[in-house]
């Protein structure tokens, strides 16, 4: 049995209060006024408009030179022009001075609506002011909310992959995986509390607490408002809140019901005596990757692609799982290489953790084939509903969207491309948390820019969230891990697994 360390048990708690205290700070210090915005604007422009003052000073002054001779040549002009008229006759000049009072007397409506012109136009400026303003209060307020969000979906994400990953292996009656059941199950485990944490935040976004999903507005869909949306509004009959959270519940019940039966039956396989149990877990693995191929399309359109409601993608759903899905299984390799190091898992050895690499590797590449595929086919049709996705992204993201694609793909390219190196405990580890960190930068690639624009950085929320969930993610796993033998004893494939070589 395995005894969790109180190390690591202490050190999941330290980041779990850390990291709730970062979360509470991130929303504390999160704008709530017009007022702070054009504070917090204020005291972030005000370097650059400085410099920018002094660029345009020089102009600035030649420009006034020029308008001051300008002025000059004017006022020769009309000495001159004075002089021609007194040379004219009288008749000449009253015809002159009643044809400029006709004229003045034209040019006063003129000047009138010109005026209210002008009024309109600043009255107009003025709104336009206003509302970007309350656009980035917007932004600013779903920072806390969006580091939240990208965190929890992430690691939750992680064991549904590892829970497809798990079904996988029963559904095709794998014969080197069983010595790994138990890792996968504790890591499994984490889904009921990061599923309900998750459906909380869903729960509050629905009840307009932020802004994370702007189609939940329900002035996005009022034809008689300023805020029609007219996209929004031919899908509402997708885009409702009653729908998404009635999808959402479904959806989480499920995976955790089958997460809790799969776990059942492999316990009760240890002291079966027959394979009843492991039967059962073989069809249950069969009916879960069906609903799973279904509900995963249907989770990455609601709980990711909606925060861009213009945009869609047909491939996104198969993009989100390749990322999710090597996220897990690299999880699995880390958490067995550690039990490894500290002495369980004896039957484990190094042609189990060249499988784990080479699934790393492949779905590291499968990845990348997905996100070429998405993005050079939007790219280049450049169809404006699509391309700005990519386009706001490149703009404004562009350290995250490029740097997530070398750690991603070239890394794991040149890593573990080679087959000896994928037996090698420190370069899988290596690989892994690259892997990991590369993955979590593509869920924030994803979310960001809809949520919080061009006013992103990483600051105290986001590394706030990110110990949070990963203390909550360590404790949970670990705790689970305890729970049972990590050896499933009764699996009919475990003597195969225990002398698998290669």
């Amino acid at each position: 049995m395995y005894t969790f360390s109180s190390k690591l048990k202490t050190f999941s708690f330290v980041l779990m209060i850390l990291g709730a205290i970062g979360i509470g700070i991130g929303f504390m210090a999160a704008p709530k006024t017009i007022e702070d915005v054009e504070k917090l604007l204020a005291d972030s422009h005000h370097g650059h408009e400085a410099a920018h003052v002094e660029k345009v000073a020089p102009h600035v002054a030649d420009t006034h030179v020029v308008a001051d001779t300008v002025k000059v040549a004017e006022a020769h002009a009309a000495d001159s022009t004075h002089v021609e008229a007194h040379t004219t006759s009288v008749d000449s000049t009253a015809h002159a001075e009643d044809t400029t009072a006709v004229v003045a007397v034209a040019e006063a409506p003129a000047h009138a609506d010109n005026h209210d012109a002008h009024a309109k136009a600043d009255a107009h400026s003025h709104d336009d002011h206003k509302e970007h303003l309350e656009h980035v209060l917007h932004q600013l307020q779903n920072k806390p909310w969006a580091a939240l969000y990208v965190a929890c979906i992430f690691f939750m994400l992680i064991s549904v992959g590892v829970l497809a990953f798990y079904a996988i292996q029963y559904a095709a009656q794998a014969g080197w995986s069983p010595i790994l059941f138990r890792v996968m199950e504790g890591i499994t485990a984490y889904l009921l509390p990061g599923s309900i944490i998750f459906f909380v935040l869903l729960v509050a976004a629905g009840m307009h607490f932020n802004h994370l999903f702007v189609w939940m507005d329900p002035e996005v869909v009022n034809p008689e408002s300023v805020k029609f949306d007219k996209l929004i509004f031919l899908k509402k009959g997708w885009l409702s809140v009653g729908r998404f959270l009635a999808t959402a519940a479904i959806i989480l019940v499920v995976w955790n019901f089958v997460r809790f039966k799969f776990r059942q039956n492999s316990l009760a396989q240890d002291s079966a005596e027959d394979n009843a149990p492991y039967k059962k877990n073989f069809k249950l693995a069969a009916f879960f990757l069906v609903f799973f191929i279904v509900s995963e399309s249907i989770m990455s359109w609601d709980w990711i692609m909606s925060v861009d409601p213009h945009w869609y993608s047909t491939l996104f759903g198969w993009y989100v799982f390749a990322s999710f899905f090597v996220s897990g299984i690299t999880v699995i390799a880390m958490i067995t290489l550690y039990l490894k190091s500290k002495g369980y898992l004896e039957h484990v050895n190094t042609s189990h953790i060249h499988d784990l690499a080479k699934f790393m590797f492949g779905i590291s590449i499968f990845w990348t084939y997905l996100w070429f595929s998405q993005f050079m086919l939007i790219w280049y049709s450049n169809i404006p509903e699509e391309v700005t996705y990519f386009v706001t992204r490149i703009e404004h993201y562009k350290l995250p969207f490029f740097g997530m694609l070398a750690l991603n793909f070239i890394f794991p390219l040149l890593i573990l491309i080679n087959t000896d190196f994928k037996r090698l405990t420190w370069i899988v580890v290596m690989a892994g948390i690259v892997i990991l960190f590369g993955h979590y930068i593509d869920f924030f690639n994803m979310i960001m820019p809809a949520t919080v624009g061009d006013q992103w950085f990483i600051g105290i929320p986001e590394i706030g969230a990110l110990m949070f969930f990963l203390g909550l993610f360590i404790f949970v796993v670990f705790t689970a891990l305890t729970k049972a033998p990590l050896v499933p004893k009764g699996n009919p494939f475990i003597e195969e697994s225990k002398h698998f070589h290669y």
